[in-house]
């Protein structure tokens, strides 16, 4: 029954700590978008794809005591960082061992910014788009953001290096 959450509780524990509610958001979606099984659904919202599902299952998660949140004040703004703590780990004793490729997958994600994620999320949600099409939709979409020509370049040089790491 609490499957999905065990797997969020999993990803967290390989990842040793997520520092961000949007990067843990775009990390999920980005893993989904791998053909890894999370089953939560996201939708375009105001920092690229988001799904409530998983905001409520990590707060489900923290009260439950298998999710540690930490609230760091950093002036303008609260960072939330995560960690798995020692209930969560027996937590996933009931869980299934995870696909060899998640970790890997997991690394190349927690390195970077939340704002890159922000930025390959939202083109992988449009990738059903020409590249042009995409880039269009995301100085749309993300328009306050100005995203460089440098960095959507970076964007889809990652997005390129992502099969490595995704599921067949």
């Amino acid at each position: 029954m609490l499957q999905e959450h065990a797997k969020i509780v999993q990803f967290i524990s390989m990842a040793n700590e997520v520092n961000g509610r949007k990067k843990l958001q775009k990390m999920i979606y980005i893993a989904k978008k791998m053909n890894f099984p999370f089953a939560e659904k996201y939708e375009l919202h105001m920092y690229g794809p988001y799904s409530e599902e998983l905001t409520l299952r990590v707060e489900e998660l923290c009260e439950m005591g298998f999710l540690a949140e930490q609230c760091v004040d950093k002036g303008s703004y609260v960072q939330y960082s995560y960690h798995v703590t020692e209930e969560g780990t027996s937590f996933l004793e009931t869980t299934n061992t995870p696909h060899d490729l998640l970790t890997t997958c997991i690394d190349l994600l927690n390195v970077k910014s939340s704002r890159f994620l922000e930025l390959v999320s939202t083109l992988l949600y449009f990738d059903h788009l020409e590249t042009d099409e995409q880039i269009a939709k995301v100085h749309i979409v993300k328009n306050k953001l100005n995203f460089t020509e440098d960095e959507m370049t970076a964007a889809f040089g990652f997005i390129d290096e992502l099969p490595k790491c995704s599921v067949q």
